[in-house]
């Protein structure tokens, strides 16, 4: 299968989403996108397992890094695309094969610099303002061991090198500052277990919840403005668990409760606020990730807001911005796809978010083309 890197931005993520690339399944794609890079003849090609990485070489004083995921969720009866009107519909339309459609195209087009040795680009009056790093990687939508991007961080961080990394999440084409910071911790709540139709003998360890619950609803949480974009925070229980039979009183009960934090807290902050609210309850960390700060003060990316004409605000959620804030790069989330539609199975993404993010980023990376 070939990828034609001159087709419209559209045509060519309806390409995309028809190579099904489940997470774990993404070598089909992998293999097509590193075929196509090396086909431009302009850039420099790396690849480790399904991720695959090319780079200009122009000698430009700053880099910019364009990154997105190829994989996607299970399908869900939505494959191959199909098109009605504006929309085309699909597993990974909007999550993110649109973003990458968008990343190919762009280095299409940057690789002819690289032939000409950075000069004007074949056929039009616009010049490379930035050396240019484009980072596919697999994995992204399962469990962060298996993320190619922290793969790439571990053993090729020199790939990776940029002053500006843009990845290319589904934002609707608004920019999203930064990202929360995420951990869960289980609660447990002992008691004593009984026959049920006795049950003055035990002590309910899920009644005995009431009091962590309570002050889970009464919870208020903090919201951080930084760089002009509000983070809000929350802390909430999202699993609960106790009970071995319909006539035993329960003697244990587990609460997993996730709290969302600002990026002006680290892992340990967080873990501290949390062990503070929850005083006198048994927790146990079994997931965290801290976030990214907006590093819009950064040069490269108050241009890069510039160019959008957008307001910047909070990511909400978590992203692998935070991956690139650890590396001490800036990163922004700026995508075509719209993250409400992500893993539905009706999932769609706008064919004129898809044509502004290439313009956008093209005039940004090169200056608009007169």
């Amino acid at each position: 299968m070939e990828l034609d890197l001159a087709a419209p931005a559209g045509e060519l993520t309806r390409t995309l989403v028809d190579v099904e690339s489940v997470s774990g399944g993404e070598a089909a794609l992998a293999d097509a996108v590193q075929a196509a890079l090396v086909a431009t003849g302009g850039l420099a090609v790396d690849r480790d397992g399904d991720a695959v990485v090319a780079r200009t070489r122009l000698g430009l004083p700053t880099r910019v890094l364009l990154a997105g995921h190829l994989d996607t969720v299970p399908v869900a009866d939505n494959l191959p695309a199909r098109r009605d009107g504006g929309r085309l519909y699909g597993c990974g339309t909007s999550d993110m094969k649109a973003g990458v459609a968008v990343m190919l195209r762009l280095a299409g087009l940057l690789a002819a610099a690289g032939r000409a040795g950075g000069g004007a680009l074949s056929g039009q009056a616009a010049t490379p303002r930035h050396d240019v790093t484009w980072v596919f990687y697999d994995n992204e939508e399962v469990e962060s061991a298996r993320n190619g991007l922290r793969r790439l961080a571990a053993a090729h961080r020199d790939w990776l090198g940029a002053d500006l990394a843009i990845l290319m999440e589904p934002t609707s084409g608004e920019v999203e500052a930064g990202c929360q910071g995420t951990l869960r911790v289980v609660a447990t709540v002992p008691g004593r277990r009984a026959h049920s139709a006795r049950s003055w003998l035990g002590d309910n360890a899920i009644h005995r919840t009431g009091e962590l619950l309570r002050r889970l609803a009464d919870y208020q949480p903090r919201s951080v403005d930084l760089d002009g974009c509000v983070y809000r925070e929350g802390l909430s229980a999202v699993r609960i668990s106790g009970g071995v039979a319909g006539n035993v009183i329960p003697d244990r009960c587990e609460v997993t409760i996730n709290f969302r934090f600002a990026p002006d807290r680290d892992e340990a902050a967080a873990l501290a606020h949390v062990r503070e609210v929850l005083a006198g309850y048994d927790l146990e960390l079994v997931d965290s990730a801290g976030g990214a700060p907006p590093g819009l003060s950064a040069p490269a990316a108050a241009a890069f807001v510039a160019a959008t004409g957008r307001t910047p605000r909070a990511k909400y959620g978590w992203t692998d911005v935070a991956r690139f804030a650890a590396l001490g790069i800036p990163a922004l989330n700026y995508g075509p796809g719209d993250p409400n539609l992500a893993h539905t199975r009706d999932e769609y993404v706008e064919l004129a978010l898809i044509d502004e993010a290439e313009r956008v980023l093209r005039d940004y990376l090169t200056g608009p083309v007169r």
